[in-house]
């Protein structure tokens, strides 16, 4: 497969056709929920597949150029991933600017391009829905999970928390756990 060249893509986001050729597997994916068993063994085929419907989607050219070594997608893709890794460490963007061998004038300018969000409001975003999804599926509370997720306040959890979601963390895990919509 030769990868597409598409010198006009760039932004932060990008809208496709959403076919039944790729709908398909992320159907089979949510569907492995009701089989646990099965979900380590397949969950990864089903998830190349849906890189493979992507890599031959009218889109194709905006994965490559994210994929591809050495651009700027690239090396903020590697930032991302670096910042999934240590979202609960204090960011240092020297650090993460050297990781992906970028100065953190282009690393910022370059991340709010494909993302639009800074580096640290990406960490704070990384932080704040593992924090949700500590408190409600594993019976975290509000301070433990903050702790957790890097945070050193529980008032200041609390309050990046309510801004994020609306709500206090305790009144939205219990409206997330009714099923209702907040």
């Amino acid at each position: 497969m030769n990868p597409p060249y598409d010198s006009s893509i760039n932004g932060s986001s990008a809208v496709g056709t959403v076919t039944s050729d790729l709908l398909a597997p992320f159907t089979r994916l949510l569907d492995l929920l009701d089989e646990p068993e099965a979900i380590t063994t397949l969950s990864p085929l089903i998830v190349r597949e849906i890189h493979y419907r992507l890599l031959t989607s009218e889109l194709a050219g905006r994965i490559w150029q994210i994929a591809s070594s050495g651009n700027q997608a690239n090396r903020i893709s590697r930032a991302i991933g670096w910042l999934r890794v240590h979202y609960s460490e204090r960011l240092n963007i020297e650090e993460l600017a050297s990781h992906v061998q970028m100065s953190t004038t282009t690393l910022f300018h370059h991340f709010r391009k494909h993302t639009s969000m800074s580096p640290l409001q990406y960490q704070k975003w990384l932080r704040l829905n593992e924090a949700q999804r500590l408190m409600l599926n594993d019976n975290f509370d509000a301070s433990r999970a903050a702790f957790q997720v890097g945070y050193e306040s529980p008032s200041h959890f609390s309050r990046e928390y309510t801004r994020l979601f609306g709500m206090s963390p305790k009144r939205h895990i219990e409206i997330l756990r009714k099923g209702t919509n907040p």
